[in-house]
């Protein structure tokens, strides 16, 4: 006899998604509800949802933190997987989560939240297994979780205990192409400025040269990016540009304002 485990929704923001969103909600149809949260999309996102059976909200965008944590609060259950609209499930994935909501069910052992680990799309192929895979805290006890107030890269937060479900692994379609990856990082570059400039960093100059060949080597070496050939050269070498670029545009912005 299986276990009861714990009800959980899915919450998801959209914006004009429909490329991905259709292949997101599948693999998490096991959800017991489905909170979908669209800021003025034009393309059929929200159709989607809609045949999907998710509960559609629409509010206009303000940021990215007031809006995840506005679609969690919308949730019907205590317990929220939170997935970008880019995002899919592994059929793994669904095994631990089921799981962990057993043991959630039973309070075994109490936990405010699991982080899952993300396997990017790198262009043309998907991270290789064996290099590094960045873990996300995504499946929350929205009682006592809320989202940080990060400009670009807004992430739920908890003072509780945080547990990693090694097996549950969920794909990230977020980067196509080259120039998807590029056009992201000038957007992103450009919203971490103004939180960068009250932060007041120090030394510039030196972040700008020394920082953007060790992002590089980091990302390339020792968090096994060649095990991806050419894609994760490129994924690298990118990556070291959008470090470059945050601090020049914040260097940028600061020598504006002395003038």
């Amino acid at each position: 006899m299986t276990r009861a485990r714990e009800k959980f929704s899915l919450v998801v923001t959209t914006f004009n998604s429909a490329a991905t969103l259709e292949r997101c909600l599948v693999s998490a149809a096991f959800a017991d509800d489905i909170v979908v949260l669209d800021s003025g999309s034009t393309d059929a996102s929200v159709d989607i949802a809609r045949r999907h059976g998710a509960r559609i909200f629409m509010e206009a965008f303000r940021d990215y933190s007031t809006q995840k944590q506005s679609a969690i609060d919308k949730a019907a259950h205590d317990w929220v997987l939170l997935l970008d609209a880019d995002e899919v499930l592994t059929d793994s994935a669904r095994v631990e989560i089921e799981r962990a909501l057993e043991h959630v069910s039973l309070n075994q052992p109490a936990a405010a939240g699991f982080r899952l680990p993300r396997r990017e799309q790198m262009f043309w192929t998907f991270q290789h297994r064996r290099s590094w895979t960045n873990t996300h805290l995504r499946l929350i006890d929205r009682r006592r979780v809320r989202m940080n107030a990060a400009a670009v890269h807004a992430a739920p937060e908890t003072d509780g205990a945080v547990r990693t479900l090694r097996r549950a692994v969920f794909l990230h379609y977020g980067e196509p192409d080259v120039a998807t990856k590029v056009a992201k990082i000038n957007a992103y570059s450009t919203g971490v400025v103004v939180d960068k400039l009250r932060r007041k960093p120090r030394f510039l100059g030196v972040r700008m040269v020394a920082y953007p060949p060790v992002f590089f080597l980091r990302q390339y070496i020792f968090k096994r990016y060649f095990l991806n050939g050419w894609a994760g050269f490129i994924s690298a070498a990118t990556g070291a540009y959008y470090v470059f670029l945050k601090y020049a545009k914040v260097y940028e912005a600061r020598r504006r304002e002395r003038q």
